[in-house]
């Protein structure tokens, strides 16, 4: 994979679509988790900045790794030019997190196992 491939990764966070761009996106050593990692944001060699994209910037201040339930990715994309991150509001959407357990039933079972 040639290293200039970026990641666009779009997830649901209370209520709101985040899209943002990552050079790194694993499934994570933490199970249930996908693993994004060297977050990319626009260039502030303009004089007109972007205000959604400060917003984004200014939350993963200071972020080295970020772990992502897998339930609220929407979308993981690799793609070889860097857009502009965002937030977008949920509401009004046609998108929905898929309510599934991660773990099988069988696994969730409290009473004890007969042998």
């Amino acid at each position: 994979m040639p290293s200039s491939h970026i990641f666009k990764v779009m997830f649901v966070n209370q209520g709101k679509v985040y899209e943002v761009y990552a050079r790194k996106v694993s499934h994570g050593s933490l199970f249930g988790f996908v693993e994004i990692e060297e977050l990319v944001f626009g260039e502030r060699s303009s004089v007109v900045l972007d205000p959604g994209e400060e917003r984004v910037k200014s939350e993963f201040a200071g972020v080295k790794r970020s772990y992502l339930p897998l339930q609220s990715i929407i979308r993981i994309d690799e793609v070889r030019k860097q857009g502009v991150s965002k937030i977008v509001a949920l509401e009004g959407s046609n998108v929905a997190q898929f309510p599934a357990p991660l773990m099988p039933p069988s696994a969730m079972d409290p009473r004890p196992k007969k042998t």
